[in-house]
């Protein structure tokens, strides 16, 4: 076919099967058979019947469900029934769906998010009466953070009430309570505060909080005077 011209790729499809029927039917000197008595004695009956459904690449992972009952994957959280907290499960993605498989047998599909709101929740995997199973409760985080003090309670009721589901936002107070611990109460209000302020009521923004104003403080507190190895001191003199 290499000297042939085609003007339309329905003219070199047509001069291509008309090849490929040439090559099927001549008869091969070896075998005296051709390609397609070969296949059509051979091949064909040991076929296996075409899937129902077309081939969809998946990608598999563990993952472990968080006390706000979601998985995350790709940035992205999916809920699974409450009562899966900290289990263990396998969560299967494809382009287009997030299965969530729990000892083989699945318990959560949702599809799949690239955009939009971070938080995929079916309303049947949280009940009303998911706070009496639940280590941790909106009220329970209130609690905590009166203990630091009104600033605090108040980011965290903030965080909370940004959500559309309160538990949602359990994950952000579990992370300002991490980052609270390595800070005093006063700093720790003045973040909260701040983060009330100007609205950030995530932990990425907060932790920035926190090292702005750890930064300000020490620019803030004046340099000792009288720590220098050459300076002699009052007892030099006696």
């Amino acid at each position: 076919m290499r000297n042939q011209t085609f003007f339309s790729l329905d003219e070199a499809n047509a001069a291509i099967r008309e090849a490929v029927e040439r090559i099927n039917t001549h008869v091969m000197r070896r075998l005296d058979q051709c390609r397609r008595d070969l296949f059509e004695t051979m091949e064909r009956p040991a076929l296996a019947a075409l899937p129902a459904e077309e081939y969809e690449f998946a990608e598999w992972r563990l993952a472990r469900v968080s006390t706000d009952y979601h998985v995350e994957f790709e940035r992205y959280f999916y809920s699974v029934p409450h009562s899966l907290i900290r289990q263990q499960v396998d969560v299967r993605a494809t382009s287009r769906t997030i299965e969530i498989f729990f000892k083989g047998k699945r318990v959560a599909a949702h599809q799949r998010r690239y955009g939009g709101a971070r938080f995929g929740t079916e309303p049947d995997h949280m009940p009303s009466s998911h706070r009496r199973y639940a280590e941790w409760s909106p009220e329970r985080f209130r609690r905590w953070a009166r203990s630091i003090g009104p600033q605090t309670e108040g980011l965290v009721i903030a965080i909370l009430a940004s959500r559309p589901h309160p538990e949602q936002g359990f994950r952000t107070c579990l992370g300002v309570l991490k980052l609270y611990q390595a800070i005093d109460t006063a700093q720790a209000e003045a973040v909260s505060a701040r983060a009330l302020e100007i609205g950030s009521l995530n932990c990425k923004s907060i932790s920035a909080l926190i090292k702005s104003h750890k930064a300000s403080r020490h620019t803030a507190e004046p340099a000792a005077v009288g720590e220098h190895a050459n300076l002699r001191g009052p007892g030099y003199f006696h």
